[in-house]
């Protein structure tokens, strides 16, 4: 496990033999699963940062109880997020103990522990009913394309092309950074893009005339620096200058670069995810269908994108605006 010596201690005989250490066993947990490659690295941090909190405790992780992962989930909470600099979100805290669960899951059918110790541990309350994700207005959006496709330089059309699958296609930045060259073509008169979601779920999307046109002059452009025809690249969809695929931490700056020069308030707490939940609240706003606006985000469960539907209507209906208009009237 990488950033962790910690050793998982054999058990007895009578136990069926682990594999060979803390990265052998993730790696084996992980295989089991069907999760997108995002989300396998997600994962296989979460496990990661749990291990060194034993090891910098001499705990063995075989024998930790809820003790244990209660007094880690307050680290946790304690903790700063090395992008933003405030404390990890309760949802965060949730999402990183619930990887840790499901790797105890897997140790417990392997009979290596006798029970998960974060099963009785307390969790972080996550509200399931409202997005923590700072929105953005359908005027928004348009300014912030609107700087991308003013840009000029090396990198302005692959920025054009990342923001516009983000603001038209809702995509989820792993999602995104994801993406291969070969994911891209054509069906039934749609052009098309394929890629694996949250899940381990296979997905499809269409791609709009407009977020077609940004990836095909981008591609275009890319293929002329290289000497070669675009049928001809082959690799990542969105690469950096040395060719690397790009990651999706220079996607979070480049959505709030974006965002400040368009002059958005909130800029610098917006993330890829806040085009993802405005795709989601514009298109329920212009009368899109609950369950096609379900599809298109990839979510499992419905309940899921009525969050964002309630975001928006929170926000649209509040009483404090009937107030604040009747108050006016009697002041004349």
């Amino acid at each position: 496990m990488r950033g962790s010596n910690t050793v998982v201690q054999q058990r007895p005989s009578a136990y069926p033999a682990l594999p060979d250490g803390p990265m052998a066993v993730t790696d084996a947990w992980l295989r089991n699963r069907r999760l997108s490659e995002h989300t396998r690295d997600a994962y296989r941090r979460d496990v990661a940062g749990w291990l060194v909190w034993c090891e910098a405790r001499r705990l063995d992780p075989l024998r930790a109880n809820f003790l244990h992962v209660n007094e880690y989930g307050r680290a946790l909470e304690s903790s700063l997020a090395a992008r933003t600099g405030r404390p990890l979100t309760p949802a965060t805290v949730a999402r990183k103990l619930s990887a840790l669960s499901s790797w105890y899951d897997f140790l417990v059918k392997l009979r290596a522990v006798e029970s998960n110790p974060v099963s009785g541990a307390d969790r972080p309350r996550v509200d399931r009913d409202h997005s923590v994700t700072v929105g953005l207005t359908p005027d928004e959006v348009d300014a912030l394309l609107a700087v991308a496709e003013a840009e000029t330089g090396p990198t302005a059309a692959r920025n054009r092309a990342a923001v516009a699958l983000l603001a038209d296609l809702g995509l989820r930045v792993g999602e995104l950074v994801s993406l291969n060259l070969e994911d891209l073509g054509a069906e039934r008169g749609h052009r098309s893009v394929r890629f694996v979601g949250k899940g381990g779920r296979p997905r499809r999307r269409a791609l709009t005339p407009g977020t077609a046109y940004a990836v095909d002059a981008y591609l275009a452009e890319r293929a002329a620096a290289q000497g070669v025809e675009v049928s001809q690249l082959t690799g990542p969809l969105l690469v950096t200058a040395s060719g690397a695929r790009l990651d999706r931490h220079s996607v979070f700056r480049l959505v709030r670069r974006l965002a400040r020069s368009a002059g958005i308030p909130a800029w610098s707490r917006l993330s890829p995810h806040s085009l993802r939940h405005a795709f989601a609240t514009t298109a329920r706003a212009e009368g899109v269908p609950l369950e096609d606006v379900q599809d298109a985000m990839g979510h499992a469960d419905p309940r899921t994108t009525r969050r964002y539907d309630r975001d928006r209507h929170n926000l649209d209906r509040d009483p404090a605006y009937a107030i604040w208009a009747a108050r006016a009237r009697r002041r004349g």
